[in-house]
């Protein structure tokens, strides 16, 4: 979605215009049409844009926007590209809002400040540099806003705002505005028809607050953004109410009161007439139907009950009268359940204080407190009984006020990522708004130490609004600290903007190790903000550490190429492991997040994970003997489907999917590769299957003479040949032998029937080239079929008719069911292959026969493997899964997806919107606060769960780790255990005898270096331990480190097991 560079005469243009003060709000390159009612050009396509609605269908960059999609949907996302957003205030909070609505897409995005630049506001926004310092903010913001999205129009106002202005918006947003215009103006946009959505936000150091308004009546399509929720039906009885049973092999997760449908009801088919009905008494596999079903026909079989999402009406109050009545708050901590309250009443008073005084108080001045505090005292008592608090907490108002001028960067990214979301939310109707006021604070994160008020007092420098909150002290700690993080993508892009602006690793001592092994795709641009179009290919690290030194140049940040893995401990090897004084995890997967907390566990340093899945985002913050490690606690695996469901009785798209993907790699990766060592090394490939002498070897030799023989193609023509047998095979001939073994009737041995649910009976497809998707299946396949062989394309081949009539030459045999075929019906199998028990002499027959087939093979002759590219709409890897799973889910009687669709389940794409990825990352930093201060207790640090859909905020405090007893001694997992020299095996166990400890086994990494049974491991009691584990557990201690690992299992006098921790061995 990068249809053109921003145009410099434009530029000039809307300059001139801001200056007058009275521009229209209007991106200046487009007519002078107001944008609620114009006609915009988007992605190619004329959209006619009326309140935010598309009326004709925009086409939306699906390789740009595929993860963002994967959270809102195609409807969501035509609302948001048909939305005008006006951002008002543009220091830190403003321009993270900004930055998330034009990495989604909006429309056009409009920038009001009537300020310029100071040095103070480096500390929080991004876009500034010491040049830009003089300049309106709106201004200076301009050309880098747009480089994150091209589409997306952005204009400027640097003028007083008039209310009528703002009828040009679907959503006004406004971070520093006096209370009483902020109640003018709301007014104006309840009161609009069409209403416009109002949104209020401050930062005002570690306290932050959210005030929405969408109007009277707004309306929420769809309140959580999950997908209804299915069952399938295993039984109904005649009743009032009647009682609806479902399989046992997967939970309902209807709630009391939901509605649902029924369809496909065999028996009771009045159920099937598509009317809602509500549910009562859910439990796992049940729940009442508040229906009387006695006189509907009897149930025999089948059925699906889907729960049907109901549209939801909110009734927002205008400020005015919120204000004064603002009922229940959003929580975040409910250890801090009366907190809003006073919150309230301190931003009011200094909203006072602003008015009145005309300044906000001044850090460490003490009559600025008590001013404060005298504001929020009268209006405690004019705000009314039940809204008024017992007492104003004046230790909490100190510290408001001390930083009430300050836009600290953690807060206004994750505030940035709250408001940003609740703007889609008000422009889309998709998911739950804040309703109506959110207040936050992190007093935690101040030093624990009582601050030196001359601490706090600014040194012209860009960090005054972090010192005038944290003191010059923390601050110079953070600038020479020594970081390492993993990972350089959504979550890094956003660290190492959060790290630049709040100092951290800028001083002459500190330093930023960043690695990332990745490179940069398309698709990381809807989020990965530091990444622009021309720096697809490039690797990650490097250009992120680039983008990041550009926002602050005294940032000094090292990128690296390496997966931090076993594999490359010699470069991150135990020196650099010791120098450290924080890991940053900015990681997408469990593996490599289990492998750094291990070694965060061995070295004892702290850790900061995080996590996003779409509107969702976990934090976690690990500290060396004060919390549990990360992986102390893990989620349960995903379950996965029976193999047996899924290559013969799928029951939903899903199944149809994993069996396309297992297809697609067989047929065009897998095959071609065995292909390929088959050719490069025959006769070590041939003894190597003769060795095996199994079902697989069998199975893959088949699979490679089959393709080298009987399958090969030579030319497109042949190409088709084999795709549309392939055709036959799957979605005909297979349901064709599946029926034939289990009719329609057949029995279970326990007397039930076969077909029964969750199993759905399959009926053949029969190909018609009058069908487009049997045409695109058929070119998709026959096309990388070509591929793997190095045939040439013909240009026909895109051509649904000449296609057609290639594929219609076609001589396609007749198939005969055979009686005595074995389908795998056991849903503990782990394969549908057969043994059998002349496997090894069938292979002796194959490899003669291939042997044979390659001296009829060109010299040289090699297939091109095809590895799975999900994000590649050109390549017809996702053409030919999509083609495979919908033709199997017609046989099933499933409903078919789209291609899209396809692509999120068969590609394993993980949901990722920006907004809850900058929120994850504010919160993660207002943790780091707490870590680099030092002298924490664990209740002053929060892990936290956050679901921007509903919304949700979750914060907690972190488990203590596990504590282990023996004697008068006591450990956790941090502890690690050393001893000191050269030690043999039986100096080993006598230390440990010390402890009252009984060792019976000792290993070094997969290799038992003593173990009591054994009597052989008796001769090596006198050996030294680190010479063992070189003969034993072929372990070679690298130069750098100076001792040995080992495992002991011991036990006590007792005979119990008693956990020990780790031992090292400093032999040298």
């Amino acid at each position: 979605m990068l249809p053109r560079k921003r145009d410099t005469e434009t530029e000039a243009d809307q300059t001139d215009q801001t200056k007058k003060g009275k521009s229209s709000l209007l991106p200046s390159s487009s007519s002078s049409s107001p944008p609620s009612t114009m006609q915009a050009s988007k992605n190619g396509m004329d959209i006619d844009v009326t309140n935010g609605s598309a009326n004709n269908l925009v086409e939306i960059d699906e390789d740009l926007h595929s993860r963002q999609l994967a959270v809102y949907g195609r409807e969501t996302m035509r609302r948001l590209f048909a939305s005008n957003v006006l951002v008002s205030g543009l220091q830190g909070l403003g321009a993270e809002i900004a930055k998330n609505l034009v990495l989604a897409g909006v429309r056009s995005v409009t920038l009001h400040d009537e300020g310029n630049v100071e040095l103070w506001d480096l500390s929080s926004n991004f876009f500034f540099s010491e040049g830009d310092i003089g300049k309106n903010r709106a201004l200076a913001c301009v050309q880098k806003l747009q480089e994150l999205n091209n589409a997306v129009l952005i204009d400027t106002l640097t003028g007083p705002l008039e209310k009528e202005q703002l009828s040009n918006f679907q959503a006004v947003v406004f971070t520093d505005i006096p209370l009483s215009k902020a109640i003018e103006f709301d007014a104006y946009c309840h009161t609009h028809s069409p209403p416009i959505a109002f949104i209020k936000s401050e930062i005002r150091g570690l306290f932050g607050s959210v005030f929405c308004d969408f109007g009277p009546a707004f309306t929420v399509s769809d309140t959580d953004g999950k997908d209804p929720h299915t069952g399938i039906v295993a039984s109904i009885s005649n009743g009032n109410p009647a009682l609806v049973s479902s399989v046992d092999d997967e939970r309902l997760e209807f709630e009391d009161g939901d509605l649902v449908v029924f369809s496909e009801v065999v028996g009771m088919n009045e159920l099937n007439d598509g009317k809602p009905r509500k549910v009562k008494s859910t439990r796992p596999y049940s729940f009442m139907l508040e229906e009387d079903t006695s006189g509907y026909g009897e149930y025999e079989r089948g059925g699906i009950v889907t729960q049907v999402k109901v549209p939801k009406v909110l009734k927002f109050k205008p400020l005015k009268e919120a204000i004064n009545d603002p009922g229940e708050y959003l929580l975040s901590n409910y250890s801090k359940f009366d907190r809003p309250p006073l919150l309230h009443i301190a931003f009011m008073a200094l909203d006072k204080f602003r008015s009145e005084l005309g300044r906000f108080p001044v850090s460490g001045c003490e009559e600025d407190v008590e001013k404060l505090v005298e504001f929020a005292a009268g209006i405690n008592e004019s705000i009314g009984e039940a809204n008024k608090v017992e007492e104003i907490d004046k230790k909490l108002i100190r510290s408001f006020a001390f930083g009430a001028r300050a836009v600290l960067n953690p807060m206004a990214a994750m505030f940035g990522g709250i408001v940003g979301q609740e703007v889609m939310k008000a422009c889309s109707g998709k998911f739950h708004p804040l309703f109506q006021f959110f207040y936050f604070d992190s007093l935690e994160s101040l030093p624990t130490e009582p601050l030196d008020l001359n601490d706090l007092k600014p040194q012209n420098s860009r960090y005054d609004a972090q010192i005038s909150v944290f003191g010059s002290k923390l601050q110079k700690r953070m600038e020479d600290s020594k970081l390492f993080m993993v990972g350089s993508g959504a979550l890094g892009c956003e660290f190492l903007k959060n790290l630049a602006l709040m100092g951290v690793c800028c001083g002459p001592k500190g330093k930023l190790t960043v690695t990332d092994d990745d490179v940069i795709e398309k698709s990381n641009l809807s989020r990965q903000f530091l990444f622009r179009d021309w720096n697809i290919g490039q690797a990650k690290s490097t250009v992120a550490a680039t983008a990041a030194s550009e926002i602050n140049p005294n940032f000094h940040v090292e990128p690296l190429q390496n997966r931090a893995s076993p594999e490359t401990e010699n470069v991150f090897d135990d020196s650099f492991w010791e120098s450290l004084d924080l890991v940053i995890n900015a990681l997408d997967n469990v593996t490599a997040r289990m492998y750094i907390d291990s070694r965060c566990l061995y070295f004892q340093k702290p850790l900061l994970e995080s996590g996003t899945l779409g509107p969702k985002c976990n934090t976690q913050v690990v500290i060396p003997h004060l919390t549990e490690n990360y992986g102390a606690s893990r989620d349960p695996p995903e379950k996965q489907a029976p193999m047996c469901t899924v290559h013969s009785f799928p029951h939903n798209i899903d199944h149809c999917l994993t069996w396309a993907r297992s297809e697609f790699e067989g047929l065009l990766e897998k095959t071609p590769t065995e292909v390929n060592s088959f050719l490069t090394n025959m006769s070590g490939y041939c003894a190597g299957m003769k060795s095996a002498g199994d079902a697989q070897a069998r199975d893959q030799l088949e699979r490679v003479l089959e393709c080298l023989d009987r399958e090969k193609c030579e030319s497109f023509e042949d190409c088709i040949a084999w795709i549309r047998l392939k055709f036959e095979d799957y979605f005909s001939n297979r349901v064709k032998q599946l029926t034939f073994t289990f009719p329609e009737d057949s029995m279970t041995s326990s007397g039930a029937p076969f077909w029964s649910a969750p199993k759905r009976f399959p009926r053949p497809v029969e190909f018609s080239t009058a069908d487009p998707s049997h045409v695109r299946f058929i070119q998709a396949g026959a096309i990388l079929r070509a591929e793997t062989f190095g045939i040439p394309i013909p240009d026909w081949a895109k051509d649904s008719k000449g296609l057609a009539k290639a594929i219609e030459k076609v001589k396609v045999p007749e198939f005969q069911p055979k009686q005595g075929v074995r389908i795998e019906t056991d849903e503990k199998a782990t394969s549908v292959t057969a043994a059998s028990v002349d496997d090894s002499a069938v292979i002796g027959e194959l490899i003669g026969q291939l042997e044979a087939c390659s001296k009829r093979l060109p010299p040289g002759f090699r297939m091109n493997p095809i590895q799975f590219e999900k994000d590649d709409d050109t390549n017809f890897h996702m053409d030919l899964i999509a083609g495979l799973a919908n033709m199997r889910a017609r046989n099933y009687s499933i409903p078919e997806v789209d291609k899209l669709k396809a692509k999120f389940i068969a590609g394993r794409i993980i949901p990722a919107i920006a907004t809850s990825t900058a929120m994850a990352t504010g919160l993660v930093c207002l943790e780091l606060y707490k870590v680099l201060a030092g002298s924490h207790k664990i209740e002053d640090y929060a892990n936290t769960f956050a679901n921007l859909a509903l919304p949700l905020f979750s914060m907690a405090e972190p488990v203590p780790p596990k504590t282990f007893k023996h004697q008068d001694m006591s450990w956790t997992v941090w502890d690690r255990w050393t001893i000191e020299g050269n030690i043999t095996l039986r100096e080993l166990l006598e230390w440990l005898k010390g402890k009252g400890l009984n060792a019976y086994s000792i290993s070094c990494g997969t290799s038992l270096l003593y173990n009591s049974m054994f009597p052989r491991h008796k001769e090596r009691m006198d050996r030294k331990v680190v010479d063992v584990a070189r003969e034993v557990a072929k372990v070679e201690v690298p130069s750098y480190r100076r001792h040995l690992d080992v495992v002991v299992a011991c036990e006590d006098d007792d005979d119990n097991d008693v956990d020990i921790p780790l031992v090292s061995v400093y032999f040298r």
